[in-house]
């Protein structure tokens, strides 16, 4: 897995510099808070630079919160992609800032993180707060406030109704945190964004587009391919074009019903479309498609890591920003793994979804459940790994060990590295078995036991440049 390094946000000079220039490649990476004034902001944030003594950096907008400090409404610094450091890390803190990120605190509770991650409360808490500045608590509330200010800024949605769309247990819980972090009420909020053009009008209460940005650069084109060359009828449908891919869709098995997703790649951000079944949903529907298109992803590290090796050079060069496909839903991932070509026929026996409006009309089957595939005529292998996930034996989840995972897979004669590079978005994984990665390695005169050292940590961004590159093209 990859080395663990100091956190960015303890080095204040590299902090401040980044401020200064107002390089928007380090937005989500920190926050930074200003004394004198009382609010944080993105690293890029457009205002005048306050002087360097007048500012303090954070790990995560909860850390700021919890330090007196609120939400600058000029730069938004939640609207930014989120830290590259939860899939880098796969330290205890790192894990769960991506289940809190997939909203499992507003599901099972602070108790329920605890169980998931194999801690007590007690050791969960201290933590995250010497880790990360906030407690789970604080940091779940952060998240919360994220996914209110979307649905107040994006949907015609009632206030109260937000409140709890947003995982808040009473409207004046909401109120007090949408004052606290934003320094307005949530009438207000709304007023603004109106006067600013935001709202795209859904047509149902349910139904909303939300912009999702990414660091530049991001080869939108070879993640959806990925997934495009995979996609199974019903549960994932893909538009084309000349240019290329033009939208990707697929159903989402959530917490409080199934969702519908459609995503268009643009110039500077993925146009997201959702139809959900309760909006409840939105953060963690937001999560996963983040992790599916590797959103979170920090391209300029990536290439200055890969693009010192000569014979990876010429690749990086032609093709920047460059992602790790992700996955949904770890068990789905699984199960469609062992499956292989039978996946398709499953995929056809998994129940029916309510009927989506163009383009999501062909998004019409949830993948079935590991419970109903263990009933299925399929594969020992598919029928054993299936009865796994259904006992909890095997459990795929954003919040697991790395190793605890591995031997969980190792024990049923699972790939453990690509379900490891696919569910955990683990950045340090070279497929080495892998035939289109050891085909390229070969045309390009590469021992791969050699090289992975030096890509280290990002060896799952080296295996998609061998996955993409053809060894009968001439790179100069």
């Amino acid at each position: 897995m990859a080395t663990q390094t100091a956190p960015l946000w303890r080095d204040t000079e590299r902090c401040y510099r980044a401020v200064t220039a107002r390089d928007q490649r380090f937005d989500g990476q920190f926050i930074m808070a200003v004394r004198t004034t009382g609010i944080y902001c993105r690293p890029s944030c457009p205002a005048i630079t306050p002087k360097a003594q007048n500012v303090r950096f954070f790990p995560t907008s909860a850390a700021a919160q919890a330090g007196g400090f609120r939400a600058c409404r000029r730069c938004l610094p939640d609207a930014v992609p989120g830290s590259p450091d939860w899939n880098v890390r796969a330290d205890l803190a790192a894990r769960a800032m991506r289940l809190i990120s997939d909203g499992l605190v507003e599901r099972e509770g602070v108790p329920g993180l605890a169980r998931r991650l194999g801690y007590s409360e007690r050791q969960l808490g201290r933590v995250l707060t010497t880790e990360l500045g906030a407690g789970p608590l604080a940091l779940a509330r952060a998240h919360r406030a994220h996914s209110a200010r979307l649905l107040i800024e994006l949907s015609a949605l009632p206030l109260t109704d937000v409140a709890f769309a947003a995982g808040f247990s009473s409207v004046r819980q909401f109120n007090e945190t949408i004052r606290e972090v934003f320094a307005t009420t949530p009438s207000q909020l709304r007023a603004a964004s109106l006067r600013r053009g935001r709202r795209t009008e859904p047509t149902s209460s349910t139904r909303l587009s939300l912009r999702l940005p990414f660091r530049a650069p991001f080869d939108a084109q070879s993640v959806l391919r990925y997934h495009a060359s995979r996609a199974l009828p019903g549960v994932e449908a893909v538009e084309e074009s000349a240019e290329g891919i033009t939208g990707y869709g697929r159903t989402l098995r959530l917490s409080h019903g199934p969702g519908l997703v459609w995503l268009s790649p643009q110039a500077d951000h993925v146009r997201c479309d959702l139809a959900l079944t309760d909006l409840r949903d939105l953060g963690s529907a937001v999560s996963r498609v983040r992790r599916l298109l590797d959103l979170d992803a920090d391209p300029e590290a990536v290439a200055r890591v890969l693009g010192a090796d000569p014979a990876l050079a010429p690749l990086v060069t032609k093709l920047p920003g460059v992602r790790v496909p992700g996955a949904v839903d770890g068990p789905e991932l699984v199960l469609r793994t062992v499956l292989g070509p039978d996946a398709a026929r499953v995929a056809a026996l998994g129940p029916r979804v309510p009927a989506g409006e163009p383009p999501m009309d062909t998004l019409t089957t949830l993948f079935p459940t590991p419970e109903a595939v263990a009933a299925l005529d399929v594969t020992p292998l598919a029928k054993t790994v299936a009865t796994a996930l259904t006992d909890g034996t095997l459990d795929p989840h954003v919040g697991r060990d790395p190793t605890e995972l591995r031997a969980e897979l190792a024990a049923l004669g699972l790939d453990a590295d690509y379900v490891l590079t696919r569910v955990l978005g683990a950045p340090d994984v070279l497929l080495t078995t892998d035939s289109a990665v050891q085909r390229s390695a070969t045309a390009l005169g590469l021992n791969l036991a050699d090289a992975a050292r030096g890509w280290r940590p990002w060896g799952s961004y080296a295996t998609r440049y061998l996955q993409i590159f053809d060894p009968e093209e001439t790179l100069s």
